[in-house]
């Protein structure tokens, strides 16, 4: 077998596997930074009434598969949610997982000395309506917090 039809041969496994994880819903790390990166922008753009109304907007352009996109206050008020409305406008800073990690409040430390981060918790994938552990991409903007996250089978 010669270079070339190896070099095909893995690349087509490559993508095959790519695919596989976007059929099963699974969104990846590039696509999470990615929408967050976008949403950040957006907010910037359009402001943050017509920012935190389309992250809501489950047809919109910040919903894929199981990849959402979330909007914390400093203090761990939910500005937007884009999986469950019924979050936006309580404080959320003593939410805990299932292990008892309590994320509002370290995704608040975190952006407090850091501009961007990633955390891992476990929280319930809204396409599989299971618990899954979960790791989020998240970037300050002013005073608050816009993340997006993949959820790890």
């Amino acid at each position: 077998m010669t270079i070339r039809k190896i070099l095909t041969a893995v690349f087509a496994i490559a993508v095959s596997l790519s695919s596989a994880q976007a059929a099963s819903g699974n969104a990846t790390a590039e696509e999470a930074t990615a929408m967050v990166k976008k949403g950040v922008a957006f907010i910037k753009a359009n402001g943050k009434d017509k920012g935190y109304a389309e992250i809501m907007n489950r047809q919109g352009q910040f919903t894929d598969r199981d990849l959402y996109l979330v909007v914390y206050g400093m203090d761990g008020s939910c500005r937007a949610h884009g999986a469950n409305e019924k979050m936006v406008g309580k404080n959320l800073i003593d939410l805990k997982d299932i292990d008892g990690t309590p994320y509002v409040k370290e995704r608040v430390e975190a952006a407090k000395v850091k501009a961007n981060f990633w955390q891992d918790y476990k929280f319930t994938n809204p396409v599989s309506r299971k618990i899954e552990p979960k790791q989020m991409y998240c970037e300050r903007l002013d005073d608050t917090i816009v993340c997006g996250g993949i959820y790890k089978r």
